[in-house]
């Protein structure tokens, strides 16, 4: 049963959990410190600005104590304990005025001053005290106690906003830290992924897309950790401490509050139903797009001489254009649900706020004081900072999930673990016996083969494209498995055989060699360790490649590009050949090895030949019939049957089907089996 991506995506998290966790707790310290902020600018506001207007009190002369026309006062939770005071006074803010009233007030509420006359109403009750508008210099004797206090929490506020810098740079750094060890552990499995997929596999997908998923694909999941887990973390932090913080301020206004929550959770619901839907179709054109691009590269010389630029631009066109159109719809969707839609809800919040605490004023509301007021409205902005980064990161959220989907479904394909283990090196008798196999159901390339080939015997298959030439080897070298019968090698069963350690003693050469980027040496021994220079150096001189070589200018390190294109279909050819010499393989299967190589060349490799199959069972795929007249064993498949078996000499004196191809290709052609064999041997050619 498949994990849910959700899930698999949090294993690899838990992989480099340390940086992670301890990137959260910063995070966690960073919020808390940034919210600390209000609190402190809230203990400014009311206890040291309009702390001002609390009851004043007759005192002694001392510290905090102002003097006013001859008397001296202090505010009413300045005072000592047991100390003792006189009458009570007040000093209010009328407008932008300040009056003396040196008496207590009986309630507070609207206040109006008429000359020496202070008015205060609340609702139909009313007040009438006389009042002493407050100097400049008077005003100021009153704060000048405050000052101390005020400088003191500014400095706290300074330090909080510094510290809280500190934790979010650490923070950032660690989770990207993390992030990018997540994806590098991903694509390293990708990658080792593919180096266990069955080669069916790579039939049936174009490299390009497989190629977009350990690039592109794990390019968004590192998106996913570096940007939308990030806001995401940071986000939901930030909101749960707002929140904590607006109901140890206000509960009634952290109430107010609490609809956010369910409202998000609703949004993001409802953007991801549309949004998975049109990333997947867009990651799937992407991954099409590459596949395109690749193919296209790989085959721009064939494009080109058959003049068919304009047709492959314009299915570039239709594919670039699917694409599109899905990319306007996701846009579509991020317009209607982007932070412009929060700062429409984050507007009507601050409407609803305005009648809870406007109404106040007219009986209806909640009261507050202003420090309070500015403390909430601070928390608030506060609050749709994170919600705007969740919602800015949704797009790029849907897109990390569907890109996750497809990587964890190329590491659910079933592949075969790469073994390290060793065997000894087998003699090389292999026996097919009764075997039939279809690459698809009912559709058989190979019916009841049965041939066995002796250690140190060179065995031919020949016959016409489609006849089965091919599936032999592919199943000889359990790239595929046979559906029925028995393959084996000294007596043992290929299947009971693991795939990597069957391998390590057969060695292939293709029609059209693959060479990696790197040197001659390199493709030589594949940067294998137990493969010394000086036996890559003995198997080029074996293979009498040697002197072709040295002409070059760096000699076996001369720099080798992708594919080998500078170098020639023989020197190429004799690099492939020197690869399988240096492994000494049991088995060494030749796939067309001179069918694309000059007659000069030819003779080298003839040669070379004769080097490679000495003690070795030598299986040879070839439709230039000269090059195998001295196998042990010649097959002669049609439609995945053996129709005549024999030596060269033997084959020549049935004068069967062999023997019609071997005069086609000898040029004494006239005779109607002639004609037949041409029929059978001209799709080989082309």
């Amino acid at each position: 049963m498949k994990k849910r991506t959700g899930k698999r995506l949090f294993e690899y998290a838990m992989l480099f959990k340390k940086p992670i966790l301890f990137a959260l707790l910063l995070l966690s310290a960073a919020v808390s410190v940034e919210l600390a902020g209000p609190f402190v600018a809230k203990q400014m506001i009311d206890r040291h600005i309009l702390g001002i207007e609390s009851p004043w009190y007759e005192a002694d002369e001392g510290a905090r104590a102002v003097s006013y026309n001859g008397d001296w006062y202090k505010r009413g939770d300045r005072l000592d304990e047991g100390e003792a005071t006189g009458q009570e006074v007040r000093i209010l803010q009328v407008g932008r005025k300040f009056v003396f009233v040196d008496q207590p007030i009986s309630f507070d509420g609207s206040r109006k001053l008429e000359g020496s006359q202070l008015t205060i109403t609340n609702g139909s009750n009313e007040a009438v005290y006389p009042a002493q508008v407050l100097a400049v210099k008077q005003l100021y004797a009153f704060y000048e106690p405050e000052f101390k206090s005020l400088v003191k929490l500014a400095f706290i506020y300074f330090g909080l906003i510094v510290i809280g810098a500190f934790f979010s740079y650490g923070k950032g750094l660690l989770l990207q830290t993390g992030a990018n060890r997540i994806v590098q552990k991903m694509r390293t499995d990708v990658f080792a992924q593919i180096q266990r997929l069955p080669v069916n596999y790579f039939d049936n997908q174009p490299a390009g897309k497989i190629v977009s998923r350990i690039t592109n694909d794990t390019e968004a999941v590192r998106e996913l950790y570096v940007q939308v887990l990030a806001n995401f973390f940071t986000g939901i932090i930030y909101i749960l401490g707002i929140l904590a913080a607006l109901f140890a301020l206000d509960y009634r206004l952290a109430l107010f509050t609490l609809p956010i929550i369910p409202l998000l959770y609703i949004w993001i619901k409802v953007y991801r139903k549309y949004a998975s839907a049109f990333n997947r179709e867009i990651r799937e054109r992407l991954g099409s797009i590459n596949g395109m691009i690749n193919e296209a590269i790989q085959g721009m010389p064939i494009i080109q001489a058959f003049r068919r630029q304009k047709e492959t631009i314009r299915e570039f066109d239709e594919l670039n254009q699917e694409h599109f159109s899905y990319q306007s719809k996701m846009l579509t969707l991020n317009s209607v649900t982007s932070h412009n839609l929060v700062q429409v809800f984050r507007n009507l919040f601050f409407f609803g706020l305005i009648l809870m605490v406007g109404g106040g004023s007219l009986g209806m509301g909640i009261v507050v004081s202003v420090g309070v007021l500015y403390a909430f409205v601070d928390y608030l902005n506060r609050l749709f900072q994170p919600i705007v980064g969740i919602v800015n990161q949704l797009a790029n959220l849907e897109q990390a999930l569907v890109a996750s989907d497809r990587v964890f479904e190329l590491l659910d394909e079933e592949g075969v673990e790469v073994s390290t283990e060793s065997m000894e090196r087998y003699k090389g008798n292999v026996k097919f016996e009764n075997v039939t196999f279809a690459y698809k159901d009912e559709e058989y390339v190979l019916k009841q083969l049965n041939f066995e080939a002796k250690q140190g015997e060179t065995v031919a298959l020949v016959g016409h494209t489609g006849s089965g030439k091919s599936s032999v080897l592919n199943l000889l070298f359990r790239f595929y498995d046979v559906r029925e019968g028995t393959i084996s090698i000294d007596g043992k069963d290929v299947r009971d055989i693991p795939k990597q350690m069957l391998r390590q003693h057969m060695g292939i050469v293709l029609q059209d060699p693959f060479l990696f980027t790197g040197t001659i040496a390199s493709n030589v021994s594949l940067n294998d360790p137990s493969v010394s220079r000086e036996r890559v150096q003995q198997a080029l001189r074996d293979v009498g490649a040697e002197e072709m070589f040295k002409g070059l200018r760096h000699g076996i390190d001369e720099p080798v590009i992708e594919k080998g294109s500078t170098l020639s279909a023989g020197q190429r050819q004799l690099i492939s050949f020197a690869r399988a010499l240096a492994f000494n393989p049991a088995i060494l299967i030749l796939d067309e090895a001179t069918a694309s190589i000059d007659t000069e060349t030819e003779a080298v490799i003839q040669a070379a030949l004769e080097v490679l199959k000495k003690g070795r069972t030598t299986f040879i795929i070839a439709h230039r019939l000269s090059t195998i007249k001295s196998a042990d064993q010649i097959l002669v498949l049609d439609h995945g049957e053996i129709v005549e078996r024999g030596n060269h000499e033997d084959l020549m004196r049935q004068q069967g089907r062999y023997y019609q191809m071997y005069q086609l290709q000898q040029g004494q052609s006239g005779s109607a089996s002639a004609d037949q064999a041409e029929a059978e041997v001209l799709p080989a050619r082309l």
